[in-house]
């Protein structure tokens, strides 16, 4: 016995606002059967000593210490500027006046 009826996959058209044919209602009949029987064997398989996981292979997050290290005074940062002003970096204006 299918798993799903053409019934039911006629419902669940209507319910996602599909137009389905019905030679297309025939067609997903089958196929969302098929799914539902590998769904159904997979659901056997698994046993209660093996937790649900969604990677098989431990992931873990690699990170580093923060390490407060030294950085720039003012006047090292803004020794490459082509422009200073009032010790901050000028650059040319790109909108307009009322932007």
């Amino acid at each position: 016995m299918p798993a799903i009826s053409r019934d039911e996959v006629a419902h669940l058209a209507r319910l996602s606002r599909l137009a389905l044919s019905d030679a297309e209602l025939d067609e997903f009949a089958g196929q969302l059967d098929s799914i539902l029987s590998h769904v159904k064997a997979v659901s056997e398989v698994a046993a209660d000593d093996v937790a649900p996981m969604a990677n098989p292979n431990a992931v873990t997050n690699v990170t580093r210490p923060d390490v407060v290290v030294p950085g720039l005074t003012p006047d090292e940062a803004l020794s490459g500027a082509p422009v200073v002003e009032e010790g901050r970096f000028s650059v040319p204006q790109i909108l307009g006046e009322g932007e």
